[in-house]
């Protein structure tokens, strides 16, 4: 692509007051309104003085702003430009939307949850958000993972931020999705927390939050499981999960008792599993791997009194050491393996070794949450392109018979 030759842009001016610049909006925030997103935020949010006055068109203004791609109150002002005003009602100045967020306190915070929590349920009636009722298996498993990230911020004065776990001056974002076989993962949770924090603070809450928002929608009445690694790995978010009638897959820590279990686990327990490079085996029907997985019973967090500790069962999978470590002198006279272990509470009758090991990998796909939210850019490359095609589309509003239309760019 090159400039035109034949007509070259002698100027440009900033006075087309008829222009859109994003009018994918205009959909969006018709499904917010059918979903009561501003009623919503009328009843739940109390925030004082006339700072938190209209707060449900100041909660949707700030969602159209983000959905647009603004990722600082700055970029506020995209709701603001040319034609916007003529299509939405009440878009505040950057300095109303500042002063209403930064009277916010914690409490307003989990009011904003519960506007959250039956905004998504409101949504999941409109759309298929969490599938469809009646379309899928009701039998399926609903996975429940949490995590947190670091999300990186700029500037020594920035509120709680500071270097966490990654290194990386940031926030820490503690995150919980819902996810089935045919669901993708759906945020229902969510806490954004000062870096120095440890990852499992508040996690207990948010699960039981989570949960509690599953039986909340068509979901309600599944089978559910919680999928965490070993940062989460505590008596407080164990018991909370199964208070609410979920079961639990959490990666368990190295220590003195996990230890003991897999050692006593027999040699012929071990089952080869699809890993990487696995070869099927056509004549036998088995997998030829390097990697195996064991399962043995294992009662956890045997500090506690009896009555706080929890059954279930450890399942192992291990892999050959390829880098032992160095400075031994001379070769190992029999194979050494790496492990890696997670608790389950789910009957053993009902999930096989092998299914619950590849159940338990798939709480990767919570990385993937984190790679779309990352920077309010949302800059996966699919969600990147759902703004690009549906939301910043521009757009010239023009007036007929006292009706507006929205002329979009010929295909």
């Amino acid at each position: 692509m090159q400039l035109s030759h034949s007509g070259p842009i002698a100027s440009a001016v900033f006075d087309e007051p008829n222009l859109v610049s994003t009018a994918g909006l205009v959909p969006v925030m018709g499904l917010a309104r059918r979903a009561g997103l501003r009623e919503l935020a009328d009843e739940w949010l109390s925030v004082p003085t006339d700072k938190g006055a209209n707060a449900g068109l100041k909660i949707s203004s700030l969602v159209a702003g983000m959905v647009a791609g603004a990722a600082s109150i700055d970029d506020m002002t995209l709701l603001r430009h040319g034609g916007m005003g003529k299509v939405f009602d009440a878009a505040y100045a950057l300095s109303t939307l500042g002063s209403f967020l930064r009277a916010f306190t914690f409490g307003h915070v989990r009011q904003a949850d519960a506007v959250a929590s039956r905004f998504l349920i409101k949504l999941a009636e409109h759309t298929a958000l969490l599938g469809q009722l009646g379309r899928d298996d009701a039998t399926q498993t609903v996975m429940v993972d949490i995590d947190d990230t670091i999300v990186q911020v700029h500037g020594y004065q920035k509120q709680g931020a500071g270097f966490g776990y990654s290194g990386v001056r940031g926030l820490n974002a503690l995150l919980a999705s819902v996810s089935t076989q045919t669901i993708a993962p759906v945020i229902v949770a969510q806490r954004l927390r000062k870096a120095s924090v440890g990852s499992p603070r508040g996690a207990s809450r948010l699960i039981t939050d989570a949960v509690a928002l599953v039986g909340r929608t068509h979901l309600a009445g599944r089978p559910v499981l919680v999928r965490a690694d070993s940062a989460f790995y505590s008596h407080a978010l164990v018991t909370a999960a199964m208070k609410t009638g979920a079961d639990v897959s959490v990666t368990v820590r190295m220590d003195p008792a996990v230890k003991r279990a897999i050692a006593s686990i027999a040699e012929d327990a071990w089952a080869a599993i699809k890993y990487t490079d696995a070869i099927f085996d056509q004549t036998t029907e088995t997998w030829v791997s390097t990697a195996q997985v064991a399962e043995i019973g294992f009662t956890a967090f045997t500090s506690k009194k009896k009555t706080d500790q929890v059954p279930g069962h450890l399942v192992v999978r291990r892999i050959p050491d390829l880098a032992p470590k160095a400075g031994h002198g001379q070769g190992t006279l029999f194979e050494t393996w790496r492990f890696h272990a997670f608790f389950i509470t789910t009957d053993a009758a009902e999930v096989d070794t092998v299914t619950a090991d590849q159940t338990h990998r798939r709480h990767a796909i919570i990385e993937n949450v984190h790679a779309d939210l990352k920077a309010s850019a949302l800059a996966k490359a699919a969600t990147a392109t759902i703004r690009r095609r549906l939301i910043t589309v521009p757009a010239r509003l023009a007036t007929s018979a006292r009706r507006r239309h929205l002329h979009l760019p010929r295909a």
